[in-house]
C-alpha cells in the first residue's frame, strides 16, 4: 500500500507543516469565534451587547490578521525548500501544500453500500480502510515523483468513488475540509469536486517543491526544473479550466492565473541561467541573445507583477512574493543592459566580413534605434561602441539600485542572504565594469540607452497534468460493472428465479458480457412462465456471482445444469422497463460519460444537484454495454447476432 512521507520525521519541512497546520487550527478557531460574533451583532437590538460584541470583533479580527502574518513568513521561508548545494542560485517561490482534515467514510459508504447496493456493508470494510489509508497517505507525499504518483493515484481514485457514491440527486452528507495554502482559512464543501480540484492544487505545489529544490548550477537539475515548473504551470491551469466556484481563494480564477504566470516566468529565468551555462564562447552574437533572454525574463515577471497587484489578489498574496517578482524584474532588466554593454565593450570591432550578420542581429535587438550614427558606423567604431556601452551601463547601475531597494523594503526578504548575495554581486560588476570603460576626458554627456527586445530561444510550455500515467483498479469492483452498478442507476432487488430446460432451452436471448443482459424472451417458454423480462441483468447463476462474468461463461454455466434445472439472479433498471429499453439503455451507456470542457467542474449547477458535472475528461471510459456477442451454441440462433438458450 502507498505510504506518505513520517509526519513526525523532524525534517525542517515537516517542522514547517506541523507550524503550518498549528496556524490552521488556530485560525479555525478565531473563525468559529467570528461567525458566532457576527451572528449575535446581527441577531440583538441591545445597544450595550452591541458594543461588546463589536469589541470582540475587533479582537478576533486582529488575532487574525497576526496569524495570517505569521503563515506569511512560514510561506516565504523559500529556503527550506531549497537544494543544499555550494553555488549560489536566486531562489525561487514554491508553494505550501494545502492541509486537509481527517475524513471518515466508513459509516456513510456502509449505509450507501446497503441502501443502494443492497449488499451487505461490512463485507466491504477491507475496501473502505484502504480508501481511506490512500488518502491519510496523500496528505503528506514525499517531494519526489512517488509523491505526484501518490496524489495521482488518489485523484483517478476519486473517479470510482464518484461513480460508485456520489448519486446525482443527493449528497453523501460528509463535508471535505481543505485550507487555504496561503492564509490558511478553512473552507468546506460537500461537493467531490472541492476534493479532487484542492488534490490537484497539490500536484501543482508539489511540483513547485520540487523545482525549488533542484540544483541549478548543473544542466540537469537546470532541466528538472524546468519540467517541474511547466507541470506546476499545466496543474494550476488544468485547474483553472474545469473547476469554478472553489469556496478557497488559492483556487480561484484570479489566484490561478497568477500562479501559472509566477510559474511560468520561473521556466523563463531557469532557461535565462540554461542559456548562460550552455554558453561557451563570448562572442558578439551569444551575449546580444543572452541580453535578449534576460529581457525576456523581465518581461514575464513584470507581468507577474502586475497580476499581483489586481484588486483580488494583492490582499492575498504574501508581500514578500510581490516583493521577490518586483525584485526580479528590475534585476533581469540590469542583467539585459549589462550584456548589452558587455557585448558592445568587450568584443572586437565588426569586420567587414561579420558587418552583415551582426547588422542584422542589431536591428532587432532594440526597442527603438539608439540615437547617434548608423548601425554600419556603430559597429565598426570603437568609440561608438564603448560610448552606447557606457549609457546602457549606467541603465544597469540603477535598475541594479532599484532591485536593491525594493529587497531592502520587505524584512522577510532581508533575512535572505542569497538573494541580497546576488543583487549585490550583480551590482558590483557593472560598477567595476563601468568604472574600467570610463575615461576621464569623457566629456560627453552619457546618453539614455533603449530597453532590449525581449526574446527567447526556449518558450515555456504549460504541461497538463497526464493522469493516465498513473494506472489506478477500482478498489469497489466486487460491487460489479460501473456500467450498471453506479450511483446514478436503481433498480429492483435482486429476484431469484428457477428455470427447468424444455425442448427448445430456457426461452430466452442473451447479449453483451458483465453483466449479460437478456435481449429477448420468448412467449409461452420457460423463461417467460418464470417471470424474465427483455432488458434483465442475470447477476448469479446457482448462488455464483456472474455480475463480471464473460457471455460465454454464463453460456458454459447454464448448459452445464441437468434435470434439476437452475437458479438464477435477475435485476432490472428502474426506468429501463418496456420494449427494447435495452438497446436504449445500451446506446445510452456507451455514449461516454465525459464530461464536456464548457461544462465546468465545480459549476453552481453540479452543486446544485450536487454532483452530476464531476466526472472529470480524463474519465470519459466509455461502457462496454453495447458489445454484442455471438457465439456458435447449438440453439437456433435469434436477431442480428443473439443467441437463443
Amino acid at each position: 500500500s502507498q505510504q506518505g512521507c513520517d509526519p513526525f520525521a523532524q525534517t525542517q519541512r515537516s517542522k514547517l507543516q506541523h507550524r503550518r497546520a498549528r496556524i490552521n487550527q488556530q485560525i479555525n478557531k478565531e473563525m468559529r469565534m467570528r461567525a458566532g460574533a457576527e451572528n449575535l451583532f446581527r441577531a440583538t437590538s441591545n445597544h450595550k451587547v452591541k458594543e461588546t460584541v463589536a469589541l470582540e470583533l475587533s479582537y478576533v479580527n486582529s488575532n487574525l490578521q497576526l496569524l495570517k502574518e505569521e503563515l506569511e513568513e512560514l510561506n516565504s521561508s523559500v529556503d527550506v525548500y531549497q537544494n543544499d548545494s555550494e553555488s549560489i542560485s536566486v531562489p525561487m517561490i514554491p508553494l505550501g501544500l494545502k492541509e486537509t482534515k481527517e475524513l471518515d467514510l466508513l459509516v456513510p459508504l456502509k449505509d450507501l453500500i446497503s441502501e443502494h447496493y443492497g449488499e451487505e456493508g461490512v463485507l466491504f470494510e477491507k475496501e473502505i480502510k484502504e480508501f481511506m489509508e490512500l488518502r491519510q497517505a496523500m496528505r503528506t507525499p514525499s517531494r519526489n515523483e512517488a509523491g505526484l504518483e501518490l496524489l495521482m493515484e488518489y485523484y483517478n481514485q476519486l473517479y470510482f468513488l464518484d461513480s460508485r457514491f456520489f448519486p446525482p440527486t443527493k449528497s453523501l452528507g460528509v463535508f471535505f475540509h481543505w485550507y487555504d495554502s496561503l492564509t490558511g482559512v478553512p473552507s468546506h464543501q460537500r461537493a467531490l469536486a472541492f476534493e479532487k480540484g484542492s488534490v490537484l492544487f497539490n500536484i501543482g505545489a508539489l511540483h513547485t517543491q520540487i523545482g525549488a529544490r533542484q540544483d541549478r548550477a548543473s544542466l540537469p537539475g537546470l532541466n528538472q526544473a524546468i519540467d517541474a515548473f511547466q507541470k506546476a504551470a499545466g496543474a494550476f491551469n488544468y485547474l483553472k479550466e474545469n473547476f469554478s466556484n472553489a469556496p478557497s481563494l488559492d483556487m480561484s480564477a484570479a489566484s490561478l492565473n497568477m500562479l501559472v504566470r509566477l510559474m511560468v516566468a520561473q521556466v523563463q529565468e531557469c532557461v535565462f541561467e540554461k542559456m548562460t551555462l550552455l554558453r561557451t564562447q563570448h562572442d558578439f552574437l551569444s551575449r546580444l541573445q543572452l541580453a535578449q533572454e534576460a529581457a525576456r525574463v523581465e518581461d514575464v515577471y513584470s507581468l507577474v507583477h502586475q497580476t499581483m497587484t489586481q484588486a483580488h489578489v494583492k490582499d492575498y498574496v504574501p508581500f514578500s512574493w510581490t516583493t521577490m517578482v518586483h525584485v526580479k524584474s528590475e534585476h533581469f532588466k540590469a542583467l539585459s543592459h549589462y550584456f548589452a554593454a558587455i557585448a558592445l565593450c568587450d568584443c572586437p570591432a565588426a569586420s567587414d566580413a561579420e558587418l552583415p550578420e551582426q547588422e542584422k542581429a542589431f536591428i532587432q535587438f532594440h526597442v527603438t534605434m539608439p540615437d547617434g550614427p548608423s548601425l554600419r558606423v556603430l559597429l565598426q567604431d570603437p568609440e561608438e561602441r564603448r560610448k552606447l556601452g557606457k549609457a546602457h551601463l549606467k541603465k544597469a547601475i540603477m535598475k541594479h539600485e532599484e532591485a536593491m531597494r525594493i529587497h531592502g523594503l520587505c524584512k522577510i526578504l532581508r533575512k535572505m542572504d542569497i538573494l541580497q548575495e546576488v543583487l549585490s554581486f550583480a551590482h558590483k560588476r557593472s560598477l567595476s565594469k563601468y568604472s574600467e570603460i570610463d575615461h576621464e576626458e569623457d566629456f560627453f554627456e552619457t546618453g539614455n540607452a533603449p530597453d532590449i527586445h525581449p526574446k527567447t530561444l526556449q518558450k515555456p510550455e504549460i504541461k497538463s497534468p497526464n493522469f493516465s500515467q498513473v494506472k489506478v483498479t477500482d478498489l469497489f469492483h466486487r460491487l460489479g460493472p460501473l456500467s450498471v452498478f453506479s450511483a446514478k442507476n436503481k433498480w429492483y432487488p435482486v429476484r431469484r428465479v428457477h428455470l427447468m430446460r424444455g425442448e427448445n432451452g430456457f426461452g430466452f436471448t442473451l447479449r453483451g458480457d458483465s453483466p449479460v443482459l437478456i435481449a429477448g424472451v420468448i412467449p409461452g417458454g420457460c423463461a417467460a412462465e418464470a417471470g424474465l423480462k427483455e432488458g434483465d441483468y442475470i447477476i448469479s447463476v446457482n448462488g455464483k456471482d456472474c455480475k463480471w462474468s464473460k457471455h460465454a461463461e454464463v453460456v458454459q454455466l447454464l448448459k452445464s445444469t441437468g434435470e434439476e434445472g437452475v437458479e438464477i439472479g435477475v435485476i432490472t433498471l428502474q426506468g429501463s422497463e418496456g420494449p427494447k429499453a435495452a438497446d436504449k439503455k445500451a446506446t445510452a451507456m456507451s455514449s461516454g460519460s465525459g464530461l464536456q470542457k464548457s461544462n465546468k467542474e465545480n459549476s453552481r449547477k453540479s452543486l446544485m444537484n450536487s454532483k452530476s458535472a464531476s466526472t472529470l475528461l480524463v474519465w470519459s471510459k466509455k461502457s462496454k454495454r453495447s458489445k454484442k456477442s455471438t457465439y456458435g451454441v447449438p440453439f437456433t440462433a435469434v436477431g442480428d447476432n443473439e443467441a437463443m438458450y
